[in-house]
């Protein structure tokens, strides 16, 4: 059932069939066990290794290079038949492991599993494996047990549990076993469950479990991990119409050759072979290789930003993101409280400025800030913050002079801002020994310490800023003590407020300037905390709690936050920039992930979206929604992955980033998974395609660069291959339309699609960035690979070249049947085709501007494949092979003359690009 917070702890009980005074017997534990199976998360049967192999085989662009590799294997040309099943094998294996790893994500959970437990059966407290936990059983929680299975508490005594990376939420949640009346309250908000998972930080409770392993919160997502089905990437979609198109274009072109040939009287058997290698030469049959080669060099680029690939077709969806998701906590935020704001009666003091620009670490070389100069009452606050607090400062063991915070991480975060600014509280402690406490609970919502005053006589330390005048109002007391807490709870028991270094009464105007102070940080999403003190006389251990948490002494207030990212802001604006929206996607309270998004320029408006609103809707209502809302908040696993999908349906490519458990399932649909890699879990990380190494939400933006870089790499590979592919034809096809014999033989098809096509366009791969890449809005998901002129592009530049060709060709063989003509025209297709591969390098700057130099692997491509394509012109024993004759060295300049034509076409076009770009001021 889902209302467990509903009940009262005797219905619970009642319906769990559990007697709180003894728990189960062992009859009934091992019936139990039976019935719900061990506490494990289960893996679905997954696909085995012989299955994912077949799909792979079954690909359409593997069936595509198998039938070249046949067909070659036909022609007796073993050579690009190995090159060939090369690239099938390669492609095969690569894509056989990211499946295979994907399948396993689930193991990740596995590892959240308790080893051990105290559980309470049969009168008795036994320690036991948490796999033999079953509903009903009364489980004992500590500070620092992680939660063995979902259960409802039954006892709390200040229990505090870590649930970040389960709800999103970055501080500890307070626990109480009252029952809740809201039936459809968020995760984060059930106050008496704790959950699989997540972990206790402070205090201790009782909990009777009520599901354990696949019926709990986290078995939920571990079961919708297991059913989410990731889409193909939108290369993938774009390769594979390719394929088929070109296949289709195969078939075609082998009737249409075979048919002009056999009515001019060609020998059936050249026919056949000509036929076959058009088709061939129709696919290009390296393209896989390219691309995989482009994205393995992207994901190498990546790595030196800090953003590991997981799975290598993550490169290029980055480039088609169109949507960003992100978590909060721990993704735009630190994963850390942060006090932010000081106020006391007479001033104010922001120190968002002042840790902006302070040291990350704290040191033991850190000394009192100049802030805290002139304004002893800050002092004040901030020492009462720091003794009325359990949290403790430890030297880290590599770095002894290096401090972190241990503890509950508010508390943390106070110590840890006095030490920053001078007010070391193992030092203070020295001063100011604590005698007796009166720990928190969630009722008072306050905690107070006791603490001896110096010794009469004795002066104040002068880092300390207190002023005489608080020595005075001590008068004859021996003890003084501090009490923090919620600023309301702190307001109903004093009396009177520090001003200007002496106390006050605590009139009405005073109490509405505190509450109007508090709730304005409230809004800002803020966590709010308040001190106060009061003087004791020497009978203090006499007295109750009651009677010292009464006419305190109100100090001022703290203002605290998990602070963004301060690279965040930057790296979201660039986003915007390059046309990709960002969206927060958090299990974070509403207040607070308002407050972030709109600091970090997330969201515009006050628009906001909680759990409860979404589970209010149906699928389609939320489709409607999501292109308005840029922010969302307490919401759960299951709707995180409701929104990623209603993106996903609006035809959005939407990349995920998260570091939690309860991104896991949101991470592994979305087309681009982002998991964190210091902080993420290893279950978030196994769910993702991609990982931050250093947690750092610009590194995205580095990686939509070159993801972007890529796809556009990409894109000038398939325009050269396919325009130099398309003269080839044209070149087959209008041949015997002017009444000429076969132009190419097969060999000198197959040398082309070999040598010509492939140097080239692998140094396509590396081409640099182009100038105006994050100044565009992204390839829109449904672009077909040959959207923004490149199928035009493709026609005309194979046209200009086969006029070219055929042109010299015609005219050679009208003057002579007997001359080289042929070798003449294989010499200017092949010189050409380097021509279209120097001019496709940028598609709006000059040759020239980008200069040659500008990627060499390209300048040695061009130089080489021009001198082997001179060796097959001028060595004898190549010359036989591909039956070419020398061409004189007025032919060879005449060739390179003609060839020259296609490279000032496309600079022509480029320039008359540029001149309409700068009509229109871009």
């Amino acid at each position: 059932m889902s209302n467990w917070h509903q009940l009262e702890i005797s219905q619970v009980l009642e319906l769990l069939g559990t007697d709180a005074s003894t728990g189960l017997s062992q009859q009934e534990v091992s019936r139990r066990q039976l019935e719900y199976g061990t506490n494990d998360l289960i893996e679905r049967s997954l696909k085995s290794p012989w299955q994912i192999l077949w799909e792979q085989l079954t690909a359409s662009t593997i069936l595509i290079l198998l039938g070249a590799a046949f067909i070659s294997a036909l022609l007796r040309d073993y050579k690009d038949t190995l090159a060939i099943l090369a690239i099938v094998v390669l492609t095969i294996l690569i894509g056989f492991d990211q499946e295979y790893r994907a399948s396993k994500a689930i193991a990740a959970l596995k590892k959240l599993a308790v080893p051990k437990v105290r559980v309470w059966r049969a009168g008795q407290w036994q320690e036991i494996s948490a796999r033999g936990i079953v509903p009903g059983d009364i489980v004992l929680l500590e500070a620092g047990n992680l939660v063995p299975a979902d259960g409802r508490l039954i006892e709390s005594v200040n229990l505090r549990v870590q649930e970040a990376t389960f709800t999103g939420e970055s501080q500890p949640v307070e626990k109480h076993t009252a029952p809740l009346t809201e039936p459809d309250l968020a995760l984060g908000e059930r106050r008496n469950l704790v959950y699989l998972g997540t972990v206790a930080t402070y205090g201790r409770g009782l909990a009777v479990v009520t599901a354990t392993g696949m019926n709990t919160e986290l078995g939920s997502i571990a079961h919708l991990m297991q059913t989410v089905v990731p889409e193909p990437t939108p290369l993938q979609k774009r390769l594979d119409q390719l394929g088929q198109k070109l296949v289709m274009a195969a078939l075609i072109l082998i009737a249409v050759i075979l048919a002009l040939g056999l009515l001019r009287g060609e020998k059936f058997q050249l026919l056949f072979l000509t036929a076959v290698s058009m088709a061939v030469a129709v696919v290009p049959e390296g393209l896989p290789a390219i691309v995989t080669i482009s994205l393995a060099i992207g994901a190498q680029r990546m790595l030196k930003h800090q953003a590991l690939i997981r799975k290598l077709p993550a490169v290029e969806t980055l480039g088609s993101v169109t949507v960003i998701c992100s978590d909060k906590t721990g993704t735009l935020t630190e994963n850390k409280m942060t006090v932010t704001f000081l106020a006391v009666a007479d001033h104010r003091l922001d120190l968002t400025t002042h840790l902006q620009q302070h040291q990350p670490v704290l040191s033991s070389s850190d000394v009192q800030s100049p802030l805290l100069l002139g304004h002893p009452a800050l002092s004040l606050l901030l020492i009462g913050a720091a003794l009325c607090n359990d949290a403790l400062l430890k030297p880290d063991p590599d770095h002894p002079h290096h401090f972190h915070a241990i503890g509950d991480p508010t508390e943390g975060a106070l110590v840890v801002t006095a030490a920053q600014m001078g007010l070391w509280k193992a030092r203070l402690e020295s001063i100011f020994p604590r005698i007796a406490e009166i720990p928190f609970d969630a009722e008072r919502k306050r905690m107070t310490t006791v603490h001896q005053l110096l010794a009469a006589g004795t002066p104040i330390p002068d880092t300390l800023e207190l002023p005489e005048s608080w020595l005075i109002a001590s008068g004859s007391s021996s003890y003084i003590a501090f009490t923090k807490g919620g600023v309301e709870s702190l307001l109903e028991v004093s009396s009177q407020v520090w001003v200007e270094g002496q106390p006050q009464g605590l009139n009405g105007d005073w109490h509405q300037r505190i509450m109007d102070t508090n709730n304005q940080l409230a809004q800002d999403g803020m966590r709010v905390m308040g001190v106060a003190f009061r003087f004791l006389e020497p009978s203090v251990h006499k007295r109750l709690r009651d009677e010292i948490e009464e006419n305190l002494i109100f100090v001022g207030i703290i203002g605290m936050l998990d602070p963004p990212r301060p690279e965040v802001k930057g790296a979201i604006l660039t986003c915007r920039d390059a046309g990709i929206r960002p969206v927060m996607i958090t299990g974070d309270q509403s207040l607070t992930a308002q407050h972030i998004a709109q600091d970090l320029g997330i969201a515009t408006s006050d628009r906001i979206q909680t759990g409860q609103m979404l589970a209010q809707l149906s699928a389609t209502e939320l489709v409607d929604l999501v292109e308005d809302v840029s922010v969302y908040a307490r919401v759960s696993p299951q709707q995180k992955l409701a929104i990623i999908e209603a993106l996903q349906s609006r035809g959005h490519i939407v990349a995920m980033t998260g570091d939690g458990v309860n991104d896991a399932p949101a991470l592994r649909k979305a087309d681009i998974g982002v998991a964190m890699g210091i902080t993420g879990t290893d279950v978030a990380k196994e769910a993702a395609d991609m990982v931050l190494l250093d947690d750092n939400f610009a590194t995205i933006v580095a990686a939509v660069r070159e993801g972007r870089v890529i796809y556009d790499n990409i894109r000038k590979s398939i325009k050269y291959l396919l325009s130099s592919n398309s003269a080839e034809i044209w070149v087959m096809l209008l041949a015997p339309v002017v009444g000429m014999p076969l132009p190419l033989l097969p060999i000198q098809i197959l040398w082309i699609n070999l040598m010509t096509d492939g140097l080239p366009a692998l140094a396509l791969s590396v081409e640099p960035a182009e100038r105006n890449i994050m100044q565009r809005p992204p390839q829109s998901p449904t672009e077909n690979i040959f959207a923004r002129g490149m199928g035009w592009n493709i026609f005309w530049l194979g046209l200009i070249i086969t006029l070219g060709c055929l042109g010299i060709g015609y005219w050679y063989w009208k003057m002579d049947p007997e001359s080289n003509w042929q070798t003449l025209l294989f010499t200017t297709l092949t010189f050409s085709e380097l021509g279209i591969a120097l001019g496709v390098r940028s598609e709006r700057d000059s040759l020239f501007h980008i200069g040659l130099l500008s990627n060499k692997p390209m300048l040695g491509a061009v130089t080489l494949t021009l001198g082997l394509q001179l060796a097959v012109v001028y060595l004898p024993f190549l010359q036989e092979i591909f039956q070419t004759k020398a061409l004189s060295v007025g032919e060879l300049g005449l060739s390179l003359l003609v060839s020259t034509t296609v490279l000032g076409a496309v600079e022509l076009q480029k320039w008359l690009i540029w001149q309409r770009y700068r009509e229109r001021g871009q």
